[in-house]
């Protein structure tokens, strides 16, 4: 079996969306052009932000079609930084609600990629 390491985000401005990402996540990129920005997250997962302009093959979708997710230890901590995002103006498309997986909310980056939150049923 292959193990998905890489995620690559389509984006507008890779420098607009580094520098969003570099606030979100805390931490800078550790590779950035003009064309592509790239995060190492503590998962071990890379983050990517392609400029959709220069990605080849095109894309034929860009921002909203999936979601980057974040599992966090407790419903407080949702709440937490649901309102820490609000607070920095990042447009939320669903308040914290439950649902059958757990407590969640999701907000989008400037290309309208979605960042859900939520902390899994029985935490």
């Amino acid at each position: 079996m292959i193990d998905p390491n890489f995620i690559l985000l389509y984006v507008a401005d890779p420098r607009v969306s580094a520098d969003f990402y570099s606030d979100l996540l805390g931490d800078p990129p550790i590779e950035a052009s003009p064309t592509f920005a790239m995060f190492a997250l503590e998962s071990g997962v890379m983050l990517g932000l392609w400029s959709r302009a220069h990605v080849e093959p095109a894309a034929s979708i860009t921002g909203g079609g999936g979601e980057l997710g974040f599992s966090v230890k407790d419903n407080a901590r949702v709440d937490e930084i649901y309102f820490d995002w609000r607070e920095r103006g990042l447009p939320i498309v669903q308040s914290p609600t439950q649902m059958d997986f757990g407590y969640t909310f999701v907000a989008v980056d400037p290309d309208g990629h979605r960042l859900r939150v939520f902390a899994p049923s029985g935490n």
